[in-house]
C-alpha cells in the first residue's frame, strides 16, 4: 500500500508543470467578460501583453493586466527567469461562485440577478 502511495507521489511530481503561473480567483467580473481580454494576448510577449491590456477599453483589462505582471514576478523571483524573454503560453477564465441577488418586479415578483465571479489563469514560457 505504501509502496503504490510513494509511485504515486513520484509519478506527479515527475509530471508537474514548471511554467510560471499566476492565478487570480473570485475576480467579480463574468468570464465571458473576461474571456474576450485573454483571447487579445494569448500567444504575445509579456511586454506586449502589458501594452495591449494597458491601452484596451474593456473592464476585465486590469485583472488580466494584474495576473500577468504577478506571472512575470513569479517566474523573475521564484524561477530566476527573465521577464523579458517569456510570453503568454495559456490563459483562461474559468468561473466561480455565482452571487444571486433578487430585483423586485411588478405584481410581487421578484427577478433573479447572477453576479459571476471569476477564477482567472496565466500560464507563461521562455520564447522559443
Amino acid at each position: 500500500m505504501a509502496t503504490n502511495m510513494k509511485k504515486k507521489t513520484q509519478r506527479i511530481a515527475e509530471n508537474k508543470d514548471t511554467r510560471p503561473k499566476a492565478i487570480a480567483k473570485y475576480v467579480r467580473i463574468s468570464p465571458y467578460k473576461v474571456r474576450v481580454v485573454l483571447d487579445l494576448i494569448r500567444g504575445k510577449s509579456v511586454n506586449e501583453a502589458v501594452a495591449i491590456l494597458e491601452n484596451v477599453s474593456k473592464a476585465g483589462a486590469l485583472p488580466v493586466k494584474k495576473v500577468v505582471l504577478s506571472a512575470a514576478a513569479n517566474a523573475e523571483h521564484n524561477l530566476s527567469m527573465n521577464p523579458a524573454d517569456l510570453k503568454v503560453a495559456e490563459c483562461y477564465a474559468d468561473q466561480g461562485p455565482t452571487l444571486k441577488r433578487m430585483q423586485p418586479m411588478a405584481h410581487g415578483r421578484g427577478f433573479r440577478i447572477l453576479k459571476r465571479t471569476s477564477h482567472i489563469t496565466v500560464v507563461l514560457d521562455v520564447m522559443k
